[in-house]
């Protein structure tokens, strides 16, 4: 499927980005994948965000934790000649099931001349970062702080490499009813490396409706911890990051400014 026109006739999956949330965040591109899409296979919450675009179509969704189902519904449907879109929400190929697509398309032999394509999508960091102002104009890395699929030692080890190199951080996955301690930890690997006054973004339901904002500072952090969820995204600035008519700037270089 590397051309419009590709799955004319013949069955092929889209791996859709879905941006992080509100509909006029989706791309032209994944509104027109959508459109032609007979079937859309994806996690509960993340086809309810675009079920106005979806709800003529036909629906296998699921909740957390059944992405291998999910995606191997999407081969299998392909295999039978429909047109499938398989939607992520942000970018599919950041933390979503384009990968994963890919990889078990190899296990059925009958897949192998199905056509894949992977349309691009908002990633949540971006619409996070609009929000906070521009907190990643210079170096960054994104950082999942989930355990689930990486060990906790890999994860640590990520994190402290990122604040030792002075990136800007950005955590996904921070916190959920199950993992409480990995945000507490891999903040303290931070405070290592970082002063107190460094500026954190917490953006929560970002685009989405109920869209919190929280722009603090790391030695404060701790009195948010109970305002951070795996709905939510935390920029931590590095160390030229300042803060600007209350939005996080981190300079690129191109100008000295004064700091406020």
């Amino acid at each position: 499927m590397r051309t419009g026109n590709d799955c004319a006739g013949k069955g092929g999956i889209y791996v859709i980005g879905t941006g992080p949330g509100a509909l006029d965040h989706l791309t032209v591109r994944a509104k027109e994948r959508l459109a032609v899409a007979e079937h859309v296979v994806g996690y509960t919450r993340y086809v309810d965000l675009i079920m106005p675009l979806v709800k003529d179509k036909e629906l296998f969704t699921t909740g957390m934790t059944h992405e291998v189902d999910r995606c191997k519904k999407a081969v299998e449907l392909a295999i039978a000649g429909k047109k499938v879109a398989v939607v992520s929400s942000g970018d599919a190929g950041i933390y979503g099931m384009a990968g994963l697509i890919l990889q078990l398309k190899l296990e059925y032999p009958e897949a192998a001349n199905i056509p894949i394509e992977v349309v691009p999508g908002v990633p949540a960091f971006v619409s996070a970062s609009g929000i906070l102002g521009a907190p990643l104009m210079h170096d960054f890395a994104s950082i999942s702080l989930s355990d689930l699929l990486t060990p906790w030692e890999k994860i640590e080890g990520r994190v402290k490499a990122a604040a030792q190199a002075d990136f800007v951080i950005i955590f996904y996955n921070p916190k959920s009813a199950s993992r409480v301690s990995g945000l507490s930890k891999a903040m303290r690997v931070v405070e290592q490396f970082r002063a107190g006054n460094t500026p954190v973004g917490i953006v929560r339901n970002a685009s989405r409706e109920g869209e919190e904002t929280i722009i603090t500072t790391l030695g404060n952090f701790t009195q948010y911890y109970d305002s951070v969820d795996m709905l939510t995204i935390v920029i931590i600035g590095n160390e030229s990051t300042f803060m600007a008519d209350g939005r996080m700037v981190t300079p690129r270089g191109y100008r000295e400014v004064r700091r406020i």
